[in-house]
């Protein structure tokens, strides 16, 4: 598919890109998209919830009352979870949450959330982003030429440009990737995805790799 490219004034520059049909124009896999994105959340959970259960609770262990007579329940320890500040039945653990994905998969997983995102119209070029310092308000000024001010948005550049990142930080809806970080869950989380021009090329390499 071919669409056109903007300069960051928003204008058009009167030429056209070729998006690849492979990368671009697939048929979406929802359950692969939904596998990735899955395993993306889960990799963020940092897993170290813990409660204490009765062996870890440091209580007396004197018995409470005599077995028979007293007409009540029988009990052994102040550690039973019955008492309060007894431990917990099966409390939580610290476990990992992650998960492992096929290779294959998580690029038919990319591949749905580009080709989602290019037939719902959502995905502009740039032919770049040029910024000499770190700042919000120039930052703003581009926001706005490109119909994002108050958009969520996902710009994805070639390469890491530190100005560039430092100036989006106060935009709560608006994230600066880099090609090769780009994700399953970042493109169908981000809003409008904003390509410059070179990461294009990178994107496309990464995606119809040989495995």
């Amino acid at each position: 598919m071919e669409i056109r490219i903007l300069n960051q004034q928003g204008a058009e520059t009167g030429r056209m890109v070729q998006l690849n049909d492979e990368v671009f124009g697939v048929t979406p896999n929802d359950h692969a998209m939904y596998l990735d994105v899955k395993q993306y959340l889960a990799n963020q959970r940092q897993g170290t919830h813990k409660s204490k259960q009765r062996a870890e609770i440091a209580r007396t262990t004197k018995k409470l009352h005599k077995q028979k007579g007293t007409g009540g329940a029988r009990h052994g320890s102040m550690k039973s979870p019955l008492f309060r500040g007894g431990g917990r039945v099966f409390g939580p653990v610290p476990h990992e949450y992650g998960f492992k994905l096929n290779k294959k998969l998580k690029l038919v997983a990319r591949k749905s959330a580009l080709s989602q995102l290019a037939a719902s119209n959502q995905i502009l070029v740039v032919d770049q982003i040029s910024m000499t310092a770190a700042k919000t308000k120039d930052y703003a000024v581009i926001l706005k030429a490109l119909g994002l001010d108050g958009k969520k948005s996902t710009v994805v550049l070639a390469e890491a440009n530190n100005s560039i990142y430092l100036s989006s930080r106060n935009f709560e809806g608006s994230k600066v990737v880099i090609a090769s970080e780009l994700s399953t869950y970042s493109i169908l989380n981000g809003g409008t995805l904003v390509l410059v021009e070179p990461s294009i090329a990178k994107i496309e390499t990464a995606l119809t790799a040989k495995l």
